[in-house]
């Protein structure tokens, strides 16, 4: 079975369903030129709960969990596969490292996977399976649940985190013709990009005190705890290679990358 890399989005605003932009087009390249995966597990910003839950259903439903967008992104669906089996491999491997975690049978993809999913993989052939995130437990409990999937990846599992490298939508709203970054987004996407290389995952973890104006670059954490759970699966000794650098907006990065395993080429 093929080696994956993991790899994290930054998933823009639901509108990439229907206008790529830079972002878009290498999700599709990205489609095109990783070895297929039996599966998807994807983490994403936009489901929270108290501990580590995986769906189940065989058959997700396609959530649009937003407001006030093009009526024609409401008539997308993503009809992909669920895969309970998978599910249920997952909350294994997180009890066997201590983490309780459990299956929803009835949760749907939201628009941090199917968005990006709509343009890696159109014919949504390729099963799919969320992982949900717990904002209360932190950075270092996400590199742990990445860390306890990792086996996954190495058995032909795409292991994605869907956030975002800055995420301030108060800013984005204040900005929405600008094509610059503003300052503080440029230097906190680019100290990111260091640490990754680095393999610094102390620095990582400890953002909030390390990184520059990292509360204006994420005031909440929910949309970069899943660059930790994909920075985890790639397990130590990981190459970070950044595959997007673009913004939106002056504040939201787009910035994506792809952690080669350290056992991988």
């Amino acid at each position: 079975m093929n080696s994956l890399p993991p790899v994290f989005l930054s998933h823009g605003a639901p509108t990439h369903a229907i206008e790529p932009g830079v972002a878009g087009r290498v999700w599709q390249s990205l489609g095109r030129t990783l070895p297929r995966p039996r599966a998807i597990l994807m983490a994403s910003a936009h489901w929270e709960t108290a501990l580590p839950m995986l769906t189940g259903s065989a058959r997700p439903q396609t959530i649009h969990d937003f407001a006030g967008f093009p009526a024609e992104l409401y008539a997308l669906q993503y009809p992909a596969p669920g895969a309970p089996e998978l599910a249920a491999e997952a909350v294994a491997l997180l009890r066997r490292a201590g983490i309780t975690a459990g299956v929803d049978g009835c949760r749907g993809l939201d628009h941090g996977a199917w968005v990006p999913l709509l343009h890696m993989y159109p014919a949504h052939d390729v099963p799919v399976v969320q992982i949900s995130l717990q904002t209360e437990m932190g950075p270092a409990h996400h590199v742990a649940l990445g860390r306890a999937l990792a086996p996954l990846a190495a058995d032909g599992v795409l292991i994605v985190g869907s956030g975002h490298a800055t995420h301030n939508l108060r800013d984005w709203m204040a900005n929405r013709h600008r094509r610059e970054p503003l300052r503080y987004v440029q230097a906190f996407a680019e100290w990111l990009d260091a640490r990754l290389a680095a393999g610094d995952t102390a620095a990582l973890v400890d953002y909030r005190e390390r990184a520059p104006d990292a509360e204006r670059a994420h005031p909440t954490d929910e949309h970069f705890l899943p660059l930790h759970v994909a920075w985890g699966a790639a397990g130590e000794g990981a190459r970070a290679e950044r595959i997007v650098h673009a913004v939106e907006a002056g504040a939201l990065a787009m910035d994506a990358w792809a952690f080669h395993r350290g056992s991988d080429p």
